[in-house]
């Protein structure tokens, strides 16, 4: 986009752009989204930025009223497999909080430095100022959701002192804590925080609770997401309570602090997915926010993607049908791949089956069950010398299993946030048992490749039959064919079994 069609989409209050990129007014030393319903100022006093993070970094101030910091991320950070979009990934895992600038460069394969530049050169803003854009963004969800005293917040969010914190606080919103929390709207039709009408959650093992919107862009279509995820549900680890429609996901989550709980309802509000967190560490918030927004590929752009897709003619029909469909990540990348490897060359209900007996053998027992959830999955090293014997599979997949804990659990194997793709898809690959459906199912869910067809799979095939798409068109599709697929997936009698 030219910045006379970035002013374009602002003069027409576009949502389509909140996320893609913000603009600045010079005049009031405030920045945007691309939608906020204040009136549109003069072209001669507009500036515009990447990120967040640039906005802040040039002296303008988060706006009160759009609440630029809530947008849903950019679709680029999914789609781009260069160091700039793992770096992204990276930071939005909260990778910078936990090990610093020089943790993300030794990742990414770069010095420091180079890191910087290239970060610099692209977003107009550097790791730090990144994460630092981040940190402030949970903040003031912390602010506005919980009770939580101030000098909690503020190390809970990854500041490393209060001053800091207040400080940050005051010249991003021009405002301190208390003047945030006071300001916390009662009712809002934005992509926001959802304000806590009793304080925190009613907390269970010593959980706090954060009551969350998860903001997305687009039309999104619940019932498939739902739909897929319950149909992979295991017992203990996930479960899908009532009625559809009105469905709520509930899992259990194994993040860098601690473990954690995470309640998604299925009915969505206008513009964002209602959350519910219970953590017993705060400090995951970032982490677990981000987790779940690529589990529900939050992040997406449905209308690049039918744009792309809607130009075939066998595809268009079913991208009409279905408009808003998603490409449903993982909250947990290890754990994807080893339920991967179970699902090997078996139906979806069988790979259920096996998923809910290595749960109850290996997984991890919570200090008190909640509802239907018992268990965290079990970690690599748990099952890297594992006998596996509880599973009744034959002693082969059992040692393709472990093979795949034990390079997950030595690193052998990474699929990190900012893993590279193909150097992940690869590794996989070298290892004994696992084929290219596989590797290319995990490069899909657990590294969110937008761009993935697994030409193989039987259900995807005949969807292609009953649509009457020819795959060897697929280079048409591109970088959306991770879409497609699901769509193929959904002709009816074509869903993977």
């Amino acid at each position: 986009m030219s910045d006379d069609s970035r002013y374009e989409a602002v003069c027409s209050r576009d949502a389509r752009f909140d996320g893609e990129f913000f603009f600045g007014v010079a005049t009031t030393g405030i920045y945007c989204r691309p939608s906020c319903p204040a009136t549109t100022p003069r072209r001669k006093n507009v500036r515009f930025f990447p990120t967040s993070a640039a906005a802040q970094g040039a002296g303008f101030r988060a706006c009160r009223r759009c609440r630029p910091d809530a947008v849903p991320g950019s679709a680029d950070w999914n789609a781009r497999a260069d160091a700039v979009g793992r770096a992204m990934r990276m930071i939005g895992d909260g990778v910078v909080d936990r090990e610093g600038v020089a943790g993300l460069a030794a990742r990414l394969g770069y010095s420091a430095r180079q890191v910087q530049r290239q970060l610099t050169a692209e977003l107009g803003a550097g790791p730090v100022a990144l994460a630092r854009a981040q940190r402030t963004h949970t903040a003031r969800i912390l602010l506005q959701t919980t009770p939580l005293r101030a000098s909690e917040i503020a190390f809970a969010a990854g500041f490393s002192s209060v001053r800091q914190f207040n400080d940050t606080l005051r010249e991003i919103y021009a405002a301190t804590p208390t003047e945030l929390r006071a300001a916390r709207p009662a009712k809002s039709s934005l992509s926001g925080p959802a304000v806590a009408t009793g304080g925190v959650l009613g907390t269970n093992g010593g959980t706090a609770g954060v009551p969350l919107r998860l903001a997305y862009r687009g039309p999104y279509d619940t019932t498939q997401v739902f739909d897929y995820l319950a149909r992979r549900a295991l017992t203990g680890l996930e479960e899908m309570v009532g009625a559809p429609g009105a469905r709520t996901y509930r899992r259990t989550l194994r993040l860098p602090h601690a473990c954690a709980i995470v309640e998604i309802d299925e009915r969505p509000g206008d513009g964002w997915l209602e959350c519910r967190l219970r953590l017993t560490e705060l400090r995951d918030l970032t982490t677990a926010i981000q987790r779940i927004r690529r589990l529900f590929d939050l992040d997406a752009d449905p209308y690049a993607v039918a744009e792309r897709l809607g130009t075939n003619a066998a595809l268009a029909p079913l991208v009409g049908a279905r408009p808003g469909l998603r490409s449903p990540g993982t909250a947990d990348p290890h754990e994807l791949a080893v339920r991967a490897v179970l699902g090997q060359q078996v139906s979806v209900a069988a790979g259920r089956v096996l998923g809910d007996a290595l749960v109850a053998a290996y997984g991890k027992p919570l200090a008190r069950p909640d509802g239907g959830l018992t268990h965290l999955f079990p970690r690599a090293e748990d099952l890297a010398e594992a006998p596996l014997t509880e599973l009744g599979m034959p002693e082969s997949r059992r040692a393709t299993l472990r093979t795949l804990a034990t390079a997950l659990a030595d690193g052998t194997v990474r699929l990190d946030a900012g893993a590279d793709r193909d150097r992940a898809e690869k590794e996989l690959l070298g290892l004994r048992g696992i084929g290219p459906w596989t590797a290319g199912y995990v490069r899909m869910r657990a590294l969110s490749d937008p761009d993935v067809l697994l030409e193989s799979d039987v259900a995807v095939l005949a969807g292609a039959r009953g649509a009457g798409a020819h795959l060897e068109d697929s280079e048409g599709w591109r970088p959306w064919r991770s879409y497609a697929m699901h769509h193929l997936w959904n002709v009816p009698r074509a869903r993977p079994e």
